[in-house]
């Protein structure tokens, strides 16, 4: 073969694995569409069999029938189901998510001006735990057998076992009370104003070029994101431990110790890079249920995000609020699904095929 034919060869290829990726990232979401259309159905059937009236909540128990069958009307709540699962769709296509039962505020804005709490808590708090997940997995591996293994299971158990909320309760009291030297809670202080244009403290002060705002958005950060990042980095370090222990024990592994190369470059570079898929999957399944702790750590810490607003729309059964809040959880999610699997092809390009 020439060289003109190698370059036409390695083009071709380049063209195929392009194909191949376009195909499944459009296969993907198509399942994504179709996953989001299930979920509105359940979504919004599932809030209205709760027990309660949200018009009774709104107005009262001394509200009149009049006054009540009058709000019912204004919401469109005495329309039958399907009429209104339709005009909720059709508003959820244009980007709008009606307004809250609660105050009459557009939520596309309450949800605006809490999404960057929750999206910086849970991101750092996703990636905190993965990185400490990986380490200790790959410690456990290396060391199997011996105290470092056992004890790096046992956090792991641990980790997986204790609720969020308990852990962020004890954090609290030994960080905050015993030992005073880290806020109770919220983003910053009550007398700080965040400059914007993000609403993400770190990169906002990092912008504005505020190191004592970074500071004190970190120091805010570092409790609520050990309590969500537990069970990440629980999950993350027991598949890590195990897909290592399989990757460490192939012939290749083997044949380069008995070459003298040293165990760390063994590990770093060939052993944990073919040990990844696994771990690339649970860091995307630990999306689920870093959204669903962020509901009790920013309970717990005060944290203005997504999760205090869920809670206080569970409570006074806000059916809107609540449906797009479950709405988006999910299209995260779902979309979170794709990013894993695209990124499956970049770590081992035999998948493409």
């Amino acid at each position: 073969m020439n060289r003109n034919e190698s370059y036409a060869h390695k083009y071709d290829g380049a063209l195929l694995g392009t194909g191949l990726m376009a195909g499944l990232l459009l296969n993907r979401i198509g399942q994504v569409i179709l996953v989001m259309f299930g979920a509105s159905i359940l979504v919004f059937l599932m809030i209205r069999v709760l027990p309660g009236d949200p018009v009774l909540m709104m107005l009262g128990e001394y509200a009149t029938a009049e006054k009540i069958e009058q709000v019912r009307e204004d919401m469109g709540l005495n329309q039958p189901l399907h009429v209104q699962y339709l005009t909720w769709t059709a508003k959820l296509l244009r980007g709008d998510f009606g307004r809250s039962f609660r105050n009459g505020e557009l939520i596309s804005r309450e949800l605006s001006t809490r999404l960057p709490a929750t999206a910086e808590l849970g991101l750092i708090a996703l990636a905190v735990g993965s990185l400490f997940g990986i380490m200790l997995g790959v410690i456990a591996a290396m060391k199997k057998g011996s105290f470092w293994d056992h004890g790096v299971m046992l956090v792991a158990v641990a980790g997986i076992a204790v609720p969020v909320f308990w852990i962020g309760l004890l954090l609290l009291m030994v960080f905050t009370v015993v030992w005073p030297v880290l806020p109770v809670g919220g983003r910053v202080g009550v007398l700080t104003s965040l400059p914007g244009p993000t609403g993400f403290v770190l990169l906002d002060g990092i912008i504005a070029w505020k190191p004592q705002l970074v500071w004190e958005g970190v120091r805010h950060l570092i409790l609520p994101v050990v309590s969500l990042a537990s069970y990440p980095a629980a999950a993350v370090a027991r598949v890590t431990r195990s897909s290592m222990l399989e990757v460490l024990n192939l012939d290749y592994i083997r044949t380069a110790r008995a070459k003298g190369v040293r165990m760390l470059n063994v590990v770093m570079r060939h052993a944990l890079r073919n040990a990844l898929i696994p771990i690339v999957t649970i860091i995307g399944l630990s999306i689920g249920p870093v959204i669903g702790g962020a509901v009790l750590t920013e309970t717990v810490f005060g944290w203005p995000g997504l999760g205090r607003y869920t809670v206080a729309a569970i409570t006074s059964r806000d059916f809107p609020a609540v449906q797009a809040i479950v709405f988006l959880s999910a299209l995260v999610f779902a979309a979170t699904n794709v990013l894993v699997d695209l990124a499956y092809m970049f770590i081992n390009p035999q998948v493409r095929n």
